[in-house]
């Protein structure tokens, strides 16, 4: 994997795992071993491993933004979860010189849904162009709707609009835009603030536990099921420890 720690700054690769890990009250309740690097890919087969252990999924789930995808969104619904889940954009969405910033993203255009339409900044239409289908790693299939702006060629600001030598894209999934806004509702409800504010609190302080407080920075073993019983005996000696103490 590409590690953050890349200290000669070259993308370098090296051996490693993408642990996955819940917790309740500080005590792990499951964790999952994956060789892929990104958390979005890995909440599915984690959630499903957690249930094979416990018998049922939990009611309740707090996660940052690395899990908000429409595949881990819909994931979350048909199972009856209840999600507080940021999307990658939801503090950025929060702050006030978000639109000032950069004045040609997406979020920016307006859409006009008598004429299936979006405008840009300065007036001009994209129109419907096709639909994209899109496939995640995990074999989620989605679709993006593909607007396209006619003629960009004699715009005074499309370098600041797009990088592309045509004209400008926008790639919309109608679906994705809609969990988004749900989210955001529930994350900024009263509860919603109270429960994502738990979430460093939760599971954060469980890593600083086990990588800070007792120095655990690297498996011993290799292999996905060696890793998983390193790994193991040092959560089942985390949750003795905290039962120890109370």
């Amino acid at each position: 994997m590409r590690m953050k720690e890349d200290h000669m700054r070259n993308g370098q690769l090296k051996p490693g795992y993408n642990i996955q890990m819940g917790t309740e009250n500080q005590f792990i309740t499951g964790f999952s071993i994956h060789q892929n690097p990104g958390d979005t890919s890995c909440l599915k087969d984690h959630l499903e491993q957690r249930k094979r252990w416990l018998g049922e999924h939990p009611q309740v789930l707090i996660a940052d933004a690395g899990y908000g995808s429409e595949e881990n969104y819909d994931y979350l619904k048909d199972r009856n979860i209840t999600a507080y889940v940021k999307y990658n954009l939801f503090h950025y969405e929060q702050k006030k010189r978000y639109q000032k910033k950069k004045t040609y993203r997406q979020e920016n255009f307006t859409y006009l849904k008598e004429k299936d339409q979006y405008l840009c900044p300065r007036g001009k239409a994209l129109t419907y162009q096709f639909t994209k289908d899109v496939t995640s790693y995990n074999g989620y299939h989605s679709t993006r709707r593909v607007y396209e702006c006619l003629d960009c060629s004699r715009c005074p600001v499309k370098s600041d609009c797009t990088k592309s030598k045509y004209n400008r894209r926008l790639y919309i999934g109608v679906e994705l835009l809609e969990m988004r806004e749900q989210a955001k509702k529930r994350l900024n409800s009263p509860e919603g603030v109270k429960m994502r504010s738990q979430r460093p609190i939760e599971v954060e302080a469980v890593y600083g536990r086990l990588k800070h407080n007792w120095g655990f920075r690297r498996f011993y073993l290799r292999g996905v099921e060696k890793v998983k019983i390193e790994w193991g005996l040092l959560n089942i000696a985390h949750n003795i420890a905290k039962v120890a103490v109370q």
